[in-house]
Order: C-alpha cells, then sequence, then structure tokens
C-alpha cells in the first residue's frame, strides 16, 4: 500500500531548546577535561598508554578535520602530568677513543648543572694549575732536580774525560758524535803520524780505542739514565704537583655526584686525561687560541680546542617539565627524529666533535610521549626506517645519513647508543593504516593498537552539554567573550547539520571551533558583550557566501534557462533529479534534468553515460537495477521487448552514485506509458528490484538545492522534494527552507516505495500506471511479433 507523507517544519530540522542547556553563558562552564566523543580512541589510548610491553605504540586513525592532533595531545598532556620527569641526557668525551661519545643519564635537572660544574671546573683548573706551577715550591723542587742532574752529568763527563785523558786519547765532536783521537802527552797525533807507526802499533792503538769506546758508551749510557730519571722525577713532580692543585676542585666534584657511578668513572678518566694534558692548562689564555691546520689530509674528530674536550653537551635538559614529555614532530625527517651530527668548515675542511652531536624528537620524547604524522614520516626519506630501528632496538643510535649514502668511508662520530623507552603515536588515515598493515611486515609488530576517531557521536542531553564545555573551552583557550546559550544551541545545531543526521553531532572539532572563532569575530565588530545566536548564524552566511561561488554560478545557469529544467507544468519522459557537487570545503546540492525514451525492441535499458564511460561502476549498477525491477514487475509472462535509454541532460562530467536511479525508474516508466510527471517536484533516491526506496547521501544539501532554483524563479505554492522515508532522520535544512515549508509555499514528501512516488508525481494511483506500461509493452510485444512475421514473410 502507498505510503507518501509529506514532512512539517519540525521534521526538518532538530532545534536545541537554549532552555534545556540550564546556563546563561559559558562563562558559568567549567573546563574540558576529557575527549569528546571519542569513547573508542579514549579506550584504545588508555590501554596502549598503561601496557609497558615492546611493540604496543599506537596508531590514530581518522578524517582530517577530526581533531585527533588536538585531542591526543591533551589526552597525553593529563597523563603525562601524573608521570615521573624522565632523565636528563648529555655527552662526554671518550678519552680513550675520542671517536665514540659517552652517553650520561642523569636525573632531571642536573645535566644543565654538571654542564655548568664542569665550566667551572675547567675556569678553576685554568687558574690553580698556572698558580701551582709558577710557586717557589715547585721551583725548588724542579731546580734540585735539574741542579742534581746537572752535577751527576758533570760527574760522569769528568771521570769520562779523566779516562779517556788517562788512556792516551782525547775526545772531539764529528758530524755522526763524539770521536777518540790518540793525543800522546795531551797532543793529537795526526793522520802522518799515525801511518808512520808500525802495523803492531797501529794495531795496539785500534785495540785500546775499541776498549775505551765501550767504557764510553757505558758512560753515556749512564748519563742517559740520570737524564730519564731526572725527566721521570719531573714528570712525577708535575703529577704530584698537578694532583695537589686539582685535589680539592677533584674531590668538591666527586661529593656532588657520588650517587651516580657513570659520572665518577668519567671523572676519574677526566683526572688522568688532564695530567696528560698538564701543557694546555700552564699556557693560560693561550691554550684557546686557534687550533693549526691539521697535518691529515682530513681533519679527525675532537675538539678543536684544547679545553673544549671537557665540555658537556646537554641534548635534553628535563628541569623545566613537570611530567612525562609530549613532543608533536610535525617535520618527521631522518635527522629530527634519530638526531645528528653537525659539521663546521676549518682550513679547507669539515671537522666535528661530540659538542656538536643535536638531539632527535626521539630523545626529547625519551620516557614519554611522541606524535608524528604518519604521511609526513612515510614521504621523507629514511625516515620511516629509522624510526622502525630505533623502536625495533629499543635505543637511538645517532648515524649520520651522509655516510649511509656516501660510496666514500668518512671520518665521522660513533655515539653511544641511548636506551629508548618512549610511546609513538601515529596519526594518519585509514588508508595509510592499511597499506602499511598489508605492506609493511613490521608495522603490524610495532604499532599493535589502533585508536579509531569517529567523525560523530550520538546527541542526546549529555553530549549537547559536551557541546557547550567544548565551546567554552575555546573561549577560555582564545581569551575571548563567553556565548550565550541561544548561541550554544545554534553551535550544537550546526554540529548535528555538519555530522548530516539529527541524532548525531559532528566530531570535527576543527571545523567547529573555527565556527567558534568566526562567530567571535563578528561580535566583536558589534560590541556585543556575549556572543549570541545571531551572531553565528551571520558567521554561518559569512562562511556560505565566502564558498559558495560555484553554486552561484551553476543556480544562475538554472535561472537564466542557459540550462533546461523545469519547475512548474507536467511532462512524459521527463523529472527533476538532484545531486551534489562536493568541492573539498563546500558541498551543494544541484537539480539536473533526466530524460527517457523508449520504444520497441530487444536492447533493455541503457545508460548513455555508461556507454561513453561517463558514469562509473555504480551507477552502473544502479541502472542494472533497474532492469531487474522491469523484469520482476511486467516480465514475468514473457521476455520484454523494450529498448529504452536514459541520460542526464547538458552533464559533461563524470557521474557516479546510485542516488538517482529512483528518479531513472519513474522516468522510464513515464516514458513507456507516456503518463506525464510532475516538474515541480525533484526525486532523489536510489531503489532495488523489488521496488523498495533505499537511502542516499546528501539529501539536506539536495533539497536545499531545488528550494534555491524554486525562490529564483518563484514560489507556486506546490513545488516540493520527495526522498526516501529512512533519510528523514539526516535532514538538518537551512532556516528559510523551514520557514517556507511551515508557509506552504514549498513542501516535501517522503516514502518507503516507488508507488509511493508515482502517486506524488503522476496524481493517480499507481496501479494505473503499472497497467499503463504493462500494455505499452505487451504492444512492444506485438509490434515485434508483426514485424517478424512480416520479415518471414518477405524471405518466402
Amino acid at each position: 500500500m502507498p505510503n507518501l507523507t509529506e514532512l512539517g517544519p519540525c521534521d526538518l530540522r532538530r532545534v536545541c531548546d537554549p532552555e534545556t542547556l540550564k546556563f546563561e553563558t559559558t562563562a558559568d562552564l567549567p573546563m574540558l577535561s576529557e575527549v569528546l566523543g571519542q569513547p573508542r580512541a579514549v579506550a584504545a589510548f588508555a590501554f596502549g598508554t598503561r601496557i609497558n610491553s615492546p611493540g604496543f605504540n599506537l596508531f590514530a586513525l581518522g578524517q582530517t578535520g577530526s581533531g585527533r592532533t588536538t585531542l591526543i595531545r591533551d589526552y597525553l598532556e593529563r597523563r603525562a602530568a601524573t608521570q615521573p620527569v624522565p632523565e636528563d641526557l648529555c655527552y662526554v668525551n671518550n678519552f680513550a677513543d675520542p671517536r665514540c661519545p659517552i652517553a650520561l643519564r642523569l636525573p632531571a635537572g642536573r645535566a644543565a648543572q654538571f654542564a655548568h660544574d664542569m665550566d667551572l671546573l675547567v675556569e678553576e683548573l685554568s687558574a690553580a694549575i698556572p698558580k701551582a706551577f709558577d710557586s717557589e715550591d715547585y721551583t725548588h723542587h724542579r731546580d734540585k732536580v735539574m741542579e742534581d742532574l746537572e752535577a751527576s752529568r758533570a760527574e760522569e763527563l769528568t771521570r769520562m774525560n779523566q779516562r779517556v785523558t788517562g788512556a792516551g786519547f782525547q775526545l772531539m765532536k764529528g758530524p755522526a758524535g763524539l770521536l777518540l783521537v790518540p793525543a800522546p802527552g795531551g797532543k793529537p797525533v795526526s793522520d802522518e803520524d799515525l801511518q808512520a807507526l808500525g802495523p803492531d802499533d797501529r794495531q795496539k792503538l785500534a785495540r785500546a780505542r775499541e776498549h775505551l769506546q765501550h767504557e764510553i758508551e757505558e758512560r753515556l749510557r749512564a748519563i742517559r739514565e740520570l737524564e730519564k730519571g731526572a725527566r721521570e722525577a719531573l714528570r712525577a713532580l708535575d703529577t704530584d704537583t698537578a694532583a695537589f692543585a686539582t685535589r680539592h676542585l677533584m674531590d668538591d666534584l666527586r661529593s656532588r655526584y657520588h650517587d651516580l657511578p657513570p659520572v665518577l668513572r668519567y671523572l676519574e678518566a677526566l683526572q688522568s686525561d688532564i695530567t696528560a694534558h698538564l701543557d694546555d692548562f700552564r699556557k693560560g689564555k693561550d691554550s684557546e687560541a686557534p687550533a693549526q691546520p691539521p697535518a691529515l689530509p682530513f681533519p679527525t674528530p675532537g675538539p678543536e680546542r684544547p679545553r673544549a674536550r671537557y665540555q658537556v653537551n646537554v641534548l635534553v635538559d628535563n628541569s623545566r617539565l613537570k611530567g612525562a614529555p609530549v613532543v608533536v614532530e610535525s617535520n618527521p625527517t631522518y635527522h629530527n627524529i634519530t638526531g645528528r651530527i653537525e659539521h663546521q668548515s676549518s682550513w679547507g675542511g669539515l671537522i666535528t666533535d661530540y659538542t656538536m652531536i643535536k638531539p632527535g624528537a626521539l630523545h626529547r620524547a625519551n620516557g614519554g610521549y611522541l606524535m608524528i604524522p604518519a604521511r609526513e614520516c612515510l614521504l621523507n626519506p629514511f625516515a620511516w626506517e629509522g624510526l622502525k630501528r630505533a623502536l625495533k632496538d629499543r635505543s637511538v643510535q645517532i648515524e649520520e645519513l651522509g655516510a649511509q649514502l656516501s660510496m666514500l668511508s668518512t671520518v665521522t662520530l660513533d655515539p653511544q647508543p641511548v636506551p629508548l623507552d618512549v610511546k609513538v603515536v601515529l596519526i594518519g588515515s585509514p588508508s595509510i593504516y592499511y597499506m602499511l598493515l598489508a605492506y609493511d611486515e613490521d608495522f603490524g609488530k610495532l604499532f599493535k593498537v589502533k585508536a579509531d576517531f569517529t567523525t560523530r557521536m550520538r546527541r542526546d542531553a549529555e553530549s549537547e552539554q559536551a557541546y557547550a564545555v567544548f565551546v567554552n573551552h575555546i573561549t577560555q583557550q582564545d581569551n575571548s567573550l563567553p556565548f550565550d546559550c541561544a548561541a550554544v544551541a545554534r553551535i550544537i545545531e550546526y554540529g548535528s547539520r555538519a555530522a548530516g543526521d539529527q541524532d548525531h553531532l559532528s566530531t570535527r572539532f576543527g571545523d567547529v571551533a573555527d565556527l567558534i572563532r568566526e562567530a567571535t569575530q563578528h561580535a566583536g565588530q558589534n560590541s556585543h558583550q556575549a556572543i549570541t545566536c545571531a551572531d553565528v548564524r551571520a558567521a554561518e552566511d559569512a562562511r556560505r557566501y565566502r564558498q559558495n561561488l560555484v553554486e552561484e554560478r551553476l543556480q544562475e545557469s538554472l535561472s537564466e534557462g542557459t540550462v533546461l529544467i523545469e519547475t512548474t507544468g507536467a511532462a512524459a519522459g521527463r523529472i527533476n533529479g538532484l545531486s551534489v557537487l562536493d568541492m573539498g570545503d563546500y558541498a551543494f546540492g544541484h537539480p539536473v534534468r533526466l530524460t527517457a525514451t523508449a520504444g520497441p525492441g530487444r536492447g533493455g535499458v541503457v545508460s548513455i553515460e555508461r556507454e561513453v564511460e561517463m558514469s562509473g561502476p555504480i551507477h552502473g549498477k544502479g541502472v542494472m537495477i533497474l532492469g531487474g525491477f522491469l523484469t520482476n514487475k511486467y516480465g514475468r509472462k514473457g521476455p520484454l521487448t523494450l529498448s529504452a535509454s536514459l541520460v542526464f541532460e547538458q552533464s559533461y562530467s563524470m557521474i557516479e552514485g546510485d542516488s538517482a536511479s529512483l528518479a531513472e525508474l519513474c522516468v522510464l516508466l513515464s516514458a513507456v506509458s507516456g503518463t506525464p510527471l510532475r516538474q515541480d517536484v525533484a526525486v532523489t533516491g536510489s531503489v532495488n528490484q523489488h521496488g523498495q526506496v533505499q537511502a542516499v547521501g546528501g539529501v539536506t544539501e539536495k533539497i536545499e538545492g531545488f528550494f534555491d532554483l524554486c525562490r529564483s524563479r518563484g514560489f507556486t505554492g506546490t513545488q516540493g522534494v520527495f526522498l526516501p522515508a529512512s533519510n528523514r532522520r539526516h535532514l538538518m535544512l537551512r532556516d528559510e527552507v523551514v520557514e517556507a515549508v511551515a508557509q506552504g509555499r514549498f513542501h516535501i514528501w517522503h516514502g518507503e516505495s516507488v508507488d509511493d512516488v508515482i502517486e506524488l508525481l503522476t496524481g493517480q494511483p499507481a496501479d494505473e500506471l503499472h497497467a499503463a506500461v504493462a500494455a505499452r509493452l505487451a504492444e512492444y510485444t506485438e509490434t515485434l511479433k508483426a514485424l517478424a512475421a512480416s520479415e518471414q514473410k518477405d524471405k518466402k
């Protein structure tokens, strides 16, 4: 039985009564303290942030504009505030291997203090060590060692000279060292005198010289041992002097960090290195002079200034945190995630040292939470692989990307890895999530928690109050005027319109927040003390005016008759359909004319758009469903003999969707039967093979599009739109449409079957139209039979 119903004004828009909100302005409301409208996502985050097992990182998926980033950050910051502050991180010099700096993790706030203490220590050492070496006591001991050395060396030289002279020789300096020259009586013998000697005498003289040469070498070796002992004595004196000068400074530093064994081990190595490089301190300020150019063709790692080797490079200072860190890395490049090693130019080359190590987002977020946009991470080369490697290894290793890509081995640093304890939250679209899940074998192991953000929430008294709290949150955040209860009610109605459902509210809070700020700006122009409903309406109208240029141009083409469409009268084989054009930031309804032709034949129903490949598969499916309806309704006693064509008139772009299938079926039946259809009624809805009308999308925009066309041409009082009964709750029409319906200038009907819309469009019972269609199809059959008989007769 037909079930055609006309909707009243109260059915077209779910109005929020300001009296139900129970406040005057949002200034009376509390601050927002929880995530709105995302219970599933909140449950996922509560689980993901509590579990400490590896691999339970989170992926937040949802549509852009759903407020994912802001909501996640707010949630994590509230949770992080209850967690302990993580340790600081710094790098210090590895004196044993400068290429591998040592990572020190200190309690929060102590890394910066340690760096400051080390700077003070170097300054104090720079003053204390030169002073100690300039003291009278040191000078006295050093001079005593040198005096003893000189006395012992002089004594040895005297003995050696006496022995040489006593043996009839004399020591003389030659190009190769000391020479023994025969000198009987103290006078050197000339070469002629030596040649005059006999062989026995020369041999005897050579034996004496050889024996004496061994004795001299022993004496010289003894002198060198004396000098070595003196040097060791001086070195021991320097060590003792340096230890005396630095002992109280080092002891004081050790006492401050007695509870940190890694720091104590570093201080031990530091003290040994200071002793090995005393000259750098004894030179005073000269030690800060620029270094000489390196002898090697490339610079070696290590601080360029001698005293820079004792600096502390603080990578992460958590002294100002009140809980665990929450880091948002909006530019997730490889180096921004894992850290980098900087270089500087010196003497035509590039040098680096541990003081040029810079932290990445993983270092700053260690012990807390790291938020990364998934798309940007995947687009940046090596960033995704670097993040996965850190999560798999549970440590952060700073590696130069250039060293990985270069064909040549370059000199760089290999910093000690840092243990990693962080929860990573990737934020992306559902398509990215499922793509990674399908094609990256590591993704499912590392991101085991899916937080799915929905774009709408159930509308009830509790959620409406939550919307009001959100409005207050934005006004408090922006330090702007409060909203009165009527203005908040209008915001709630906008939330239902954005969700496309009277029973739901949009959770795309970024868009809602923009409307709140736009209304605030309008109120500021009017010098209001609180934002009113009129301000919100003005913001809605201003936003629509900024975005609807294309809609206006299309409406002009309809009103001027450039695009043919009728809003009065009746005609067979023509009907007004409704489509939605989505421009990305703005969607609007656009009326279109559908026409059909029919005649005897066996071609069935043909869509011209489908034949020329200007329609998508869903539209093609809808056209094929029409054939199924015709067969079910009229073809039970025999095959249909019909050739019909359908087309969207003056449509020059792709058509997709099945929301016009109901209109296509009606115009097809009209073309077959010759029954005229009302042109002042537009139809939207899909239909199945049994003639049941099914819900479609965008009904609010579609109705408003036909309403604007009728208004521009002048209302007749009979114009309106038919839509599926299941779309009733999706209506959130503009105020002027509701007002026109209330005044009887515009009408909206809904039904559940094709018979409902047939009776509306034809003004007669649906059975009469079906009978006319069946009769016409029978005529087509007889025509084809007569034609076939005539052809057979001609052949004979």
